[in-house]
């Protein structure tokens, strides 16, 4: 009984001691995983990167670079939203066609991302959204590849990195594509398919 007793003593004891601990450690965690007001501002971010089709689409182009500028903002603390537009120059490499040309892809986008901020530095997330692109083939490619329109889901990966109303960042972005019509597979008369994977580099502010 005795034993017994000292045991849920020292037990009662350690729950004194260690719920303060534990108190404090859980403030830290959440100031830790808290956002400043310059994070949750809105802004404007410019980016530049490459990639290219894959699948039999990719087997007929090759990779090509990227611009875009996006608007964000972050109604919520670990939601934020941004839509923007994309251009993209993907060269054709198709025995087809005549070398030098070029498909120009035209994209607009809106994307939900989700992630926590970290010492109000760093930005971890993932996202989904939709978009929508027009492709435009370059002349000399007709008519093995025409003019399209084609429907993106974008899901996405990347961290940014914030100076105070300054970010950096870097992401990739898996694009499933709908409605491809832009040209088909060689020797055949099914369309050439496949997704969209780009990478890029951004730079921006939140004001």
């Amino acid at each position: 009984m005795r034993m017994t007793s000292m045991v849920a003593g020292l037990a009662v004891a350690g729950v004194c001691v260690a719920g303060p601990a534990l108190a404090v450690d859980a403030t830290q965690v959440t100031r830790k995983f808290s956002a400043s007001n310059e994070n949750l501002a809105p802004g404007l971010d410019v980016g530049v990167g490459f990639g290219g089709y894959t699948g039999k689409l990719g087997n007929e182009t090759g990779v090509g670079g990227l611009f875009n500028i996006t608007a964000n903002a972050q109604p919520w603390e670990y939601i934020g939203l941004e839509f923007g537009y994309e251009g993209q120059n993907i060269p054709i490499d198709d025995a087809r066609v005549l070398g030098g040309n070029h498909i120009w892809r035209n994209n607009g986008s809106g994307l939900a991302k989700l992630g926590p901020f970290i010492d109000n530095k760093w930005h971890p997330f993932v996202g989904a959204g939709f978009g929508l692109s027009f492709l435009h083939a370059s002349q000399g490619s007709r008519p093995i590849y025409g003019n399209d329109w084609q429907v993106e889901w974008p899901l996405a990966a990347g961290i940014e990195y914030r100076m105070g109303h300054l970010s950096a960042g870097v992401r990739g972005t898996y694009r499933l594509v709908g409605g491809e019509d832009l040209t088909t597979i060689p020797g055949t008369t099914d369309e050439a398919k496949g997704s969209l994977f780009n990478g890029n580099l951004t730079v921006g502010g939140r004001f």
